[in-house]
């Protein structure tokens, strides 16, 4: 018989949840923590589903968990092996859009959460979780929001674990306790149009940045942090031209990504930007987003306790990582002084035919229940 954890996670795969529509995810996971005291408040915005549910009885501590219902885009449907919203169990796996990212984290951590109160009732730790359906998007009115609107009423949150497909090379091989900072430019360098056969009457912008644009790429940005990765920058997108061969271009505009660790940050990066560009005597317009600051959390009682557990459950021992992306931890850190994210193994989030271990749900079950019973004994 197919286990609860895995039937969960296939009920939720089975909902196409596509940024921002949560599709009924968050009702079911309310039907099956209701009958354990939790309480579910809604924190709608704009078009996200959020909420917050939460089972307390006043003890010293209080553990959230945080996940999103949404999922990207599937890409081609005829390309996956099954249909990506069927959660077919099949080979050993559970395939399906959102099967690794994250919905089987979300239906392992209800699975922990309502055995370990069934084993101990009277559990001495205050349980929350926190659900939205706008991580995969802007996240702007996610989890976001959400933090924002408990901070307003001095909302307590002592240890969160955040469901991301964390893992490497298998289960539990990575806690992530801290991630980069991740800002956005939006540059637009000008020119002057003209005849390719004239350039003496022309401003070619692409000649004028291309030396920057090599400098940009290998510049060591600032000094090494001992608990991230090298700030990185990246260009993602970049445009000139109208199209016709013999048209110098007015203009180029390019996109580009700071991964940033706590040696930086978005005002010396900016201000190194901007020194670089004056310096070049280039004529712009520059433009940013802040997606999240770096934020770590360092050795302690979540990552002890937490690491403790994957070697009691899985027999191996984990190394703590900043690396990757982004995730809705960058905003929980604001409130809660310890964040971790553990889940299962990352191989083939967003791509075709994601799929996710049986085995592998239902260990991260035992897993989150472990490390429940651990914080409930500090």
């Amino acid at each position: 018989m197919t286990s609860t954890p895995i039937r969960w996670a296939q009920a939720l795969v089975q909902r196409p949840s596509l940024t921002p529509d949560d599709h009924g995810c968050i009702d079911l996971i309310a039907s099956w923590l209701a009958p354990y005291g939790f309480v579910c408040e809604s924190f709608d915005c704009e078009e996200v589903s959020n909420a917050y549910f939460t089972r307390k009885r006043g003890q010293a501590a209080h553990c959230v968990f945080a996940g999103h219902t949404d999922v990207v885009a599937t890409g081609p449907l005829e390309q996956w092996r099954f249909p990506p919203f069927s959660g077919e169990l099949a080979e050993g796996f559970l395939w399906g859009r959102g099967a690794a990212d994250m919905k089987s984290s979300i239906a392992a951590f209800c699975h922990a959460a309502t055995t370990t109160l069934d084993r101990t009732p009277e559990l001495p730790l205050d349980l929350g979780l926190l659900i939205t359906s706008d991580e995969e998007g802007p996240a702007l009115h996610g989890t976001r929001h959400v933090i924002e609107q408990l901070r307003a009423r001095d909302e307590k949150m002592d240890y969160c674990i955040v469901g991301e497909p964390s893992s490497d090379h298998t289960l539990g091989d990575l806690i992530r306790n801290g991630r980069r900072g991740s800002l956005n430019i939006a540059l637009d360098i000008h020119g002057t149009q003209g005849h390719v056969a004239y350039p003496q009457l022309a401003d070619n912008p692409v000649h004028a940045i291309a030396p920057l644009l090599a400098l940009w790429a290998q510049r060591v940005w600032d000094a090494p942090h001992p608990a991230f990765p090298q700030t990185s920058f990246q260009i993602s997108n970049i445009h000139a031209g109208t199209g016709q061969d013999n048209v110098i271009p007015g203009s180029i505009s390019l996109r580009a990504n700071f991964r940033f660790s706590p040696s930086s940050s978005e005002e010396s990066l900016l201000a190194q930007l901007h020194q670089d560009l004056a310096q070049a005597g280039l004529r712009y317009t520059l433009k940013h987003r802040l997606s999240g600051a770096p934020f770590v959390t360092p050795a302690g009682q979540l990552t002890q306790i937490s690491s403790e557990a994957i070697h009691a459950e899985l027999g191996i021992t984990p190394t703590l990582s900043t690396g990757g992306g982004t995730s809705d931890g960058r905003f929980i850190a604001t409130l809660c002084p310890q964040v971790v994210e553990i889940g299962p193994r990352n191989a083939t989030i967003h791509q075709l035919d994601e799929r996710v271990e049986l085995d592998d749900i239902e260990a991260l079950s035992r897993l989150y229940s472990r490390i429940l019973l651990g914080l409930s004994q500090i």
